[in-house]
């Protein structure tokens, strides 16, 4: 198992109850890529946060992850499909899939042999499109408290490629032209718990806690309980940033 698989394996449960939900705007777009909906793929789908907005726009849909741990923190797949397997190896026939889509993965895994992988998957007319988010946006002190943690705190635990998110995959170049994409964020009313419940999924965390023990966020917790300040709820955002086009497009 690859680092990136336990790492994330290992917090399963809580990115199926802390992480963001993808806009509605985001799949009706995608629809409107493809000229077949018959199968989509998700790569690096984890417990299948944006499956789940493919299902019912496609015949097929596919949710692969290298993490078996990530596909069973979901007790729903419904008629969605999920493998366990690599994202450079994907046992998938050829030209046979309409849309890939890799949600805040690709840099996990933006290799040549997995660009070659998703050409040899996808029909000719097949659409392509990676996406991330970045820090979370909430308010002025809250970010702050956030900042310190990412920056300071986690300096030196953030795996290999979460630079590229930072650079909002600008650094990431595909083999193909790029296409445009939407402006698009996810949003969402959370409570404090909500927050820390997601601060608690980042891989930096874990591999914090692995060296040192104990509970980083609840270190941090009493300031942020002072920025959140007395609002119930507070209005949380995360833009996304996109690789999207046609891999094997003439």
């Amino acid at each position: 198992m690859s680092e990136s698989s336990h790492l994330f394996g290992s917090v399963a449960d809580g990115y199926a109850s802390f992480r963001p939900i993808y806009p509605d705007a985001l799949f009706d777009w995608l629809v409107a890529r493809v000229g077949r909906r018959r199968v989509a793929l998700d790569i690096g789908a984890g417990n299948g946060q944006a499956s789940r907005g493919l299902e019912g726009r496609f015949e097929q849909v596919i949710a692969c992850d290298a993490s078996e741990q990530q596909l069973r923190a979901n007790q729903g797949w419904g008629t969605v499909m999920p493998v366990v397997c690599d994202a450079e190896r994907l046992p998938i026939a050829d030209s046979s899939v309409d849309l890939i889509i890799v949600a805040q993965a690709l840099h996990w895994f933006a290799t040549d042999a997995f660009f070659a992988e998703t050409r040899r998957v996808l029909h000719p007319s097949g659409f392509f499109c990676a996406w991330c988010y970045g820090l979370v946006d909430v308010t002025p002190a809250i970010n702050e408290v956030i900042r310190e943690l990412y920056g300071v705190q986690l300096a030196g635990f953030w795996p290999a490629g979460r630079e590229s998110v930072d650079r909002g995959y600008a650094d990431i170049q595909p083999p193909f032209p790029r296409q445009p994409t939407p402006t698009l964020m996810l949003e969402a009313a959370w409570q404090l718990t909500d927050l820390l419940g997601y601060l608690r999924t980042w891989s930096a965390i874990t591999r914090w806690q692995n060296r040192h023990g104990g509970d980083l966020i609840q270190v941090i917790e009493p300031k942020l309980r002072r920025a959140w300040g007395s609002e119930t709820k507070q209005l949380v955002r995360w833009p996304l940033h996109f690789i999207a086009g046609y891999p094997n497009r003439i």
